[in-house]
């Protein structure tokens, strides 16, 4: 019998893919064992069995993971550092009808944690003023000017979402103008708290919960759980109704899934939920939002990171910040339909701006790579790229050349704006506040996966070269070991709408929980067409002569579409996972392809 320890034996033989990876099972011997012991006592069909065994889902923890609820998984949010003081805080400016400043950030997380707040405290009878920074103007988090013009608006308590376990010096002047302050963020922090009534963060150095998976949407969902027990205690519902948590949780699950933190645990929960409270299309903003976006079928964890929450982030990108947080506070359908069309017009624009940046970006990566493409991380910079689009040109790079990567926008002064994105085993937040406390870069946070920076142009040299030498070893281990894994195979006939409903009970699939990766053995390359500028649209022949339709995205040009082109017609294996596609109110199976190698044989 293997041992668990021994090294994984190549899937269908495939050492070096189109895409250079090796393909493997993902599970070991001891995995298989798992999957076979699920499969026995609970009842599960084989390939869920081990797909569950692929995800460390144990015969205990199986119910719970295959109907994830939160009576289940949410702690007492209380076991979270502060957060009676922050709850005590926010009951208390409830029942004085005080009036709240809500600072987040210009992200979806951002703009769903902000909704949640104000939304429940509009329901409460209680005035709060949202207000998230220009990306360009202000930058990441409170600053001092807008900290002035909130409390010189009559606020007097002040929260921070998604934003704030950073800003010491800031939030001091806070302190100073009358301000007293409610943190509540999700992003890695140092020694120094900033100086407020509480600073709600499961990932602050002192805090036990757990729960540093969670989002910022997800903590705030936690701090009206919490605050609203404490108006409970105090009587405060006797005479009024209390709003509807529950019903609040599309936007959790946005927020948790367009931040691309782990779905597991309370995350699963959560989207699980939010995901059937979205189906019920009850909130005006993101009915618009979907409509606009033409979602067509029941909203899944893909249509919330591919297609919702790019357009809401186009506002904070390109054009007005607030817009995002203002559809998903909007009651009003023509008003939702209104700030809907812009954004999915900022998004068009958006995507213009970005496919030129990366093409200059991927010029400056591979000049500086090389042929060998030597090099531990890719840092890239301009002063004619727009600050709000870097993030996802280093995202672009991340996946094109399977490295930590980082884009910078310089501006006039010299002062770049920077996103970074890492691979799996290396932690980027880690590294960039590293960067901070040696004077490397003039600002930076953020978590393992990814990160934001400001710098000047003469710190440019230092950074590249401290990122290669502290991010070495870790990279070299984690693309020793990046490998595709492979849940199960099965051919063209096997992909059904019923054996997508099954694996889908093992979802939400998302970061942390990837959906099942199923290859296809020496199918043909029937059909191979290009699809607009950048997808591949392919049919895939069985040795039945069953066919399958499938799509490549994004690679036209790549490795990936070169490879599938140059087999037109040929015996591929194919990787990728199942989705229903639904046209024309029609359905039909389809095959996302990630990954090909030749059928040698």
């Amino acid at each position: 019998m293997q041992s668990s320890v021994s090294p994984p034996r190549y899937f269908l033989g495939v050492q070096s893919s189109f895409t250079g990876k090796a393909w493997r099972e993902r599970l070991d011997a001891q995995g298989q064992m798992q999957a076979m012991t699920l499969a026995q006592r609970s009842g599960q069909p084989d390939l869920l069995a081990r797909i569950l065994a692929g995800r460390g889902v144990t015969v205990e923890e199986a119910d719970a993971y295959l109907a994830p609820t939160l009576r289940h998984y949410m702690p007492d949010p209380s076991r979270l550092t502060d957060m009676d003081k922050a709850a005590e805080r926010l009951a208390d400016a409830v029942m004085a009808r005080e009036s709240i400043a809500i600072f987040g950030d210009y992200d979806v997380d951002g703009a769903t944690s902000s909704a949640l707040l104000a939304g429940w405290l509009r329901e409460v009878g209680v005035l709060a003023r949202i207000h998230i920074p220009d990306r360009i103007y202000e930058g990441y988090g409170p600053n001092e000017e807008a900290i002035r013009l909130l409390r010189a608006e009559g606020a007097s308590l002040l929260v921070t979402v998604d934003c704030g376990t950073t800003s010491v010096d800031v939030l001091g002047k806070a302190a100073e103008v009358g301000f007293e302050t409610l943190v509540v963020d999700h992003h890695q922090a140092g020694e120094a708290l900033p100086p407020a009534v509480a600073v709600v963060n499961p990932n602050r150095l002192d805090d036990l919960s757990g729960q540093g998976h969670l989002c910022a949407c997800g903590v705030t969902f936690m701090l009206l759980v919490a605050a609203s027990r404490s108006l409970r205690k105090r009587g405060w519902w006797r005479e009024r109704p209390e709003p509807d948590l529950m019903a609040r949780l599309d936007l959790v699950a946005l927020g948790t899934v367009a931040d691309v933190v782990p779905l597991k645990g309370l995350n699963r929960a959560f989207v699980a939920r939010g995901l059937a409270v979205m189906r019920q299309r009850q909130r005006a903003g993101l009915r618009a939002l979907m409509d606009m976006a033409r979602l067509d079928g029941p909203p899944r964890p893909y249509h919330l990171g591919f297609l919702l929450g790019p357009r809401i982030n186009a506002g904070g990108r390109i054009g007005d910040a607030a817009l995002g947080a203002r559809l998903l506070m909007s009651e009003d359908g023509e008003e939702a339909a209104s700030i809907a069309a812009t954004l999915d017009r900022l998004n068009r624009e958006r995507q213009t701006v970005e496919a030129a940046m990366l093409e200059e970006a991927l010029a400056e990566a591979v000049a500086a790579l090389g042929l060998e493409e030597t090099g531990a991380t890719v840092v890239t910079a301009s002063r004619n790229w727009h600050p709000g689009v870097v993030g996802l040109v280093a995202a672009r790079l991340k996946e094109r050349f399977g490295r930590p990567a980082f884009a910078i926008a310089f501006n006039k002064d010299g002062v770049g704006t920077g996103s970074g994105r890492s691979i799996g085993g290396v932690d980027l937040g880690k590294a960039v506040r590293q960067a901070v406390e040696r004077d490397l870069i003039v600002k930076g946070g953020g978590h393992a996966m990814a990160a934001g920076i400001t710098l000047g142009q003469d710190q440019l040299g230092a950074f590249r070269a401290y990122l290669e030498a502290e991010l070495a070893s870790a990279v070299e281990t984690a693309r020793a070991d990046a490998a595709l894994e492979i849940d199960g195979a099965l051919a063209a006939g096997g992909a059904t709408t019923g054996l997508i409903e099954m694996l889908e009970k093992a979802g939400p699939f998302g970061q942390g929980n990837p959906e099942p990766v199923l290859a296809l053995p020496g199918h043909q390359l029937a059909f191979v067409d290009t699809v607009g500028e950048a997808h591949l649209r392919l049919r895939l022949k069985a040795h039945d002569g069953t066919m399958l339709d499938a799509i490549a995205f994004r690679s036209v040009g790549q490795p990936l579409g070169d490879g599938l082109v140059g087999h037109r017609g040929k015996a591929v294996h194919v990787a990728g996972t199942l989705s229903v596609d639904r046209y024309g109110g029609r359905e039909r199976v389809q095959l996302r392809v990630i990954d090909a190698a030749p059928a040698n044989g």
